[in-house]
Order: C-alpha cells, then structure tokens, then sequence
C-alpha cells in the first residue's frame, strides 16, 4: 500500500506558495530560460490551484471562497465572454475556467458571445468537422471538448445540440483502436499515444454525460498495447503533467463498460501506481519545474485521484481524493 499523505502536504504546500493575496494565485512562480513565463496572477494559476485544493480535499470556504471566485471570473472578457491566456487555445482556457466556476456553483458573469456560432447544430458540426483529427488530434481535441463544456456547463445548448454532439462521436468513433476519429489513426501521420490524448478529452464529456463508448473493447487493447510497448512517449509516468491521467483515466473508464481483460488492465493500472508514485514522491517539490507549474501539477493530482479510486486498498489517505471529472468534465 502506498501512504501518500506526505506527497499530499507538498502538493497543498505548493499550490500556497503560489497565492497572490486576494484570491490570485500564480501558475509559476519560478522563470524559466526564455523568460516569457507570466508569473502574476493568471486563468491558470487560479482555475488550476481551485481545482487541486478541491481534489484534496482543502476547497476555500467563508471569504477565501469568495475571493477566489471573484478573481477568477474578473479575468471573463465582457464582450466576447472567453478567457483567454497564451499558452491555451480560448476554447480550452475559457472550458477550464468555466468548469472550475462550477465548483463554486457560479457560472460566469457574461454570455459566451463569440461561442453562439458554434451552439447551433450546424455550426457544432462544421466545429468538428473542421478539426485536425489525422495530424493535431491533441491540441485540436481541447475545441472539440472545450465546446461541449462551454456550451452545457452555462446552459447555452438544446437538448438535440447535445444528442447531436455524441451521435456525432458515435458515428465517427475508430472501430480498430476504440478511439479517434475513424480512420485517423490509420494514417500514421500523428503517433497513436497523441490519438489517445486527444481522446480523453472527449471521454470525460461522454462519461459526465452517462453516454457509452462505441468501442471499449478496443480502447483497452489500445490502452494495454501502448502501455506494453512503452509508445506513452519516453518520459510516460516520469513527468508532472497530464498524460497520465489520459491514459489512466481512458483505462479504467474503459474498464467500467466491459469486462474485457479486466485482470491484465487492473494489472497495469497497479503497476503505473508502483512506478508513479515513488516517483513522485522522490521529487523535491521546492525545485522541480512540474511542481511550479500549477497547471502541469494539476494533471499530476488527478493522475493520482483515478489511480486511488481504481485500485482500492492499494493508496491511502486521511481523505480521499476526489476527482473533479467525477463532478463535471473539462481539466
């Protein structure tokens, strides 16, 4: 068994050591050689340090909620209604803020004016349609989610926008790999671990919204074999950030709709636990740069959130961690 409450004090260290006043926090602290980090108060430092003291169990309260809330949703644009921020794209940056709204039970203050092309069906469509599924199915998934979540989460979409948006999927949906749009992947012009990525994203909207996988069988073939093969990128569970969240999650939500090789899956679930969380917990929290990115530490957190609750008995905590993909979609 893994006790982790030591990792998680640094974890909840960190994420203090980049607050601001006011409800502001930082995503870094520290520069970094190019010296175009932004080491003020920003949509990240703040969405990403509410959403980790929310999976950790030490969300704000009384006026320390109130003054996180109200620095978050002062970063809302008025006119267009995005958050923006350079390292995202808007879709991604304003999906991330609105969702970590949403732990507060606050929507944003102003419509989301330049998204209202893209909440019709049509203009839906043309959005996915029009994405980069074969060469950039990564970056280009954070639109593909990021409207979902801008659109249900504000309650800017019909009902028949929302069955059009997982008809969609379902139709597109690779039959080989279980995930991407089909025959994507196929085209070998991206690796498949970007193709998985990517993926996740749109998992976590279909999971919010109780829609099945068209292809769960496969995604666990796609998900053991890239495990297996070591094809998760070279620094796969040596790194703070979020692709092992992608994988982990993909994995055991896969899990939950099939029983199909369900020993050799939790097999390898357990073994990224083993492998994961020494690891983290050798890292000198004050000086590695994944910690000092409040964003990239975020994905880290929930790494840890879905390994917990998908291995019980094997990681403890005083608390449980708690996932925020299990409250609404979008990280």
């Amino acid at each position: 068994m893994h006790q982790i409450d030591g990792l998680i004090d640094r974890i909840r260290h960190t994420v203090h050591t980049h607050e601001l006043g006011g409800g502001r926090y930082a995503r870094w602290i520290t520069q970094n050689d190019k010296g175009d980090r932004n080491l003020g108060p920003s949509e990240y430092g703040i969405a990403d340090a509410v959403n980790i003291l929310y999976t950790i169990a030490d969300f704000p309260t009384g006026d320390g909620r109130e003054a996180m809330t109200d620095a978050l949703l002062a970063l809302q644009d008025p006119e267009s209604g995005l958050f923006r921020e350079p390292t995202h794209h808007p879709l991604h940056t304003t999906a991330h803020c609105i969702a970590a709204l949403e732990l507060f039970d606050r929507p944003p203050l102003y419509p989301l004016t330049a998204l209202k092309p893209y909440f019709t069906i049509d203009g839906l469509t043309g959005l996915l349609e029009s994405l980069d599924w074969t060469g950039n199915p990564w970056p280009q998934s954070h639109q593909g989610a990021g409207i979902y979540v801008c659109g249900v989460l504000t309650n800017s979409v019909s009902e028949e926008w929302k069955r059009a948006y997982f008809d969609w999927i379902w139709k597109h949906s690779d039959p080989v790999y279980g995930m991407s749009r089909a025959g994507a992947i196929a085209t070998t012009t991206a690796p498949v671990c970007h193709h998985l990525y990517g993926w996740f994203h749109y998992m976590f909207n279909l999971d919010y919204a109780r829609e099945p996988l068209r292809y769960p069988e496969q995604l666990i073939d796609t998900c053991i074999s890239l495990y297996d093969r070591q094809q998760l990128t070279p620094a796969f569970g040596r790194e703070i950030g979020f692709m092992e969240i992608d994988w982990i999650f993909a994995l055991n939500r896969a899990m939950r709709q099939t029983p199909h090789r369900w020993q050799q899956a939790h097999d390898r679930l357990l073994d990224m636990a083993d492998r994961f969380i020494p690891w983290m917990e050798s890292l000198d929290a004050g000086q590695h740069d994944g910690f000092n990115d409040l964003h990239m530490l975020f994905g880290a957190v929930c790494a840890l959130a879905e390994l917990q609750r998908a291995l019980p008995g094997h990681i403890a905590s005083r608390r449980p961690l708690r996932l925020v993909l299990d409250r609404r979609p979008f990280i």
